[in-house]
């Protein structure tokens, strides 16, 4: 029977309850109370208040059903993420007891079975096809016959873990690869990088955050300060234009094309003088641009 069926029928069935109990209540509450004729009354005595009926409260579970109903309409990305949502949470609850108990980060795996999660958040994965497809699928999903678990990028178990895969990569590493590694490992980089032994960048967003082996200099170099100074006044290209062409002569590839750019920026119309004057971004003609933005460049140099 489909979920709207049963709650109509359930209605139903409630309003006649209601009206029976109602019934019921109305006529205990006449049978208790005592007749008095007006001929017999004392001509003194006050008239009794009559009680109010109390009304009759029973379990409702309809605002219950009609979550279910939600939860199972969404669109499969919706309940997919409620489900990876309570595989990570377990890890991290668990992890906040270990913790506790000095216990080590290997034993915070658990698995769930479809029965387990579609009591914990109500999505059908037997029920659904399409679910099961993409949960299995999943790369943040771990599927091992009828048990699932949270999948993290990279599998570490602690500080030192991660300060070796940090190593291993040679050009740094996306912090949003290892921040579901496990729940304090964003605690972990922030020791590392106050303890010197990594450099974690911080990019315009929190996406683009990378960390870096900080390994000590083979040689020691040293370079004069009349050479250091001279970097420092090396003036640059105003235009980007003639930044890229500058950088072609050397054979390095720009990273931009303003010259693409700006020819889509024409034909959109984004390009107005108008708005560019409120706003201007970028290198204008009136800024001097040098080597004094790098000083760490030369922070370990004598």
């Amino acid at each position: 029977m489909a979920l709207n069926e049963r709650l109509n029928k359930f209605k139903q069935q409630q309003e006649r309850c209601q009206t029976t109990l109602s019934s019921i209540a109305a006529s205990q509450a006449s049978i208790s109370m005592p007749k008095v004729t007006p001929a017999i009354r004392p001509a003194n005595a006050p008239f009794a208040p009559v009680k109010p009926l109390m009304s009759v409260k029973f379990s409702d579970d309809t605002e219950r059903l009609q979550h279910i109903n939600s939860v199972r309409k969404s669109v499969v990305g919706a309940q997919i993420k409620l489900v990876i949502q309570l595989l990570y949470k377990v890890i991290s609850k668990r992890s906040n007891f270990m913790q506790l108990l000095q216990l080590p980060t290997i034993f915070l795996t658990h698995i769930f079975t479809t029965e387990q999660i579609n009591e914990a958040t109500y999505v059908d994965i037997l029920g659904n096809k399409a679910v099961f497809d993409s949960l299995r699928n999943n790369p943040k999903v771990k599927f091992e016959g009828k048990h699932f678990s949270y999948k993290p990028t990279h599998t570490l178990t602690g500080r030192d873990q991660l300060l070796s895969l940090i190593k291993e990569h040679v050009d740094g590493i996306a912090v949003e690869e290892v921040k579901d590694a496990y729940p304090s490992v964003l605690e972990d980089l922030q020791a590392l990088k106050e303890s010197g032994d990594i450099w974690w960048l911080s990019g315009t967003h929190s996406q683009e955050d990378t960390a870096h082996r900080n390994e000590p200099p083979r040689w020691r170099i040293t370079v004069d300060n009349d050479l250091k100074q001279l970097y420092r006044e090396v003036e640059l290209p105003r235009d980007m234009l003639d930044i890229e062409k500058e950088l072609k002569k050397i054979g390095e590839k720009p990273l931009t094309d303003t010259a693409k750019r700006r020819a889509l920026a024409e034909i959109s119309g984004a390009a107005s003088k108008s708005k560019a004057r409120k706003k201007q971004r970028g290198i204008t003609s009136k800024a001097k641009l040098t080597n004094r933005h790098l000083p760490e460049l030369f922070e370990d140099l004598g």
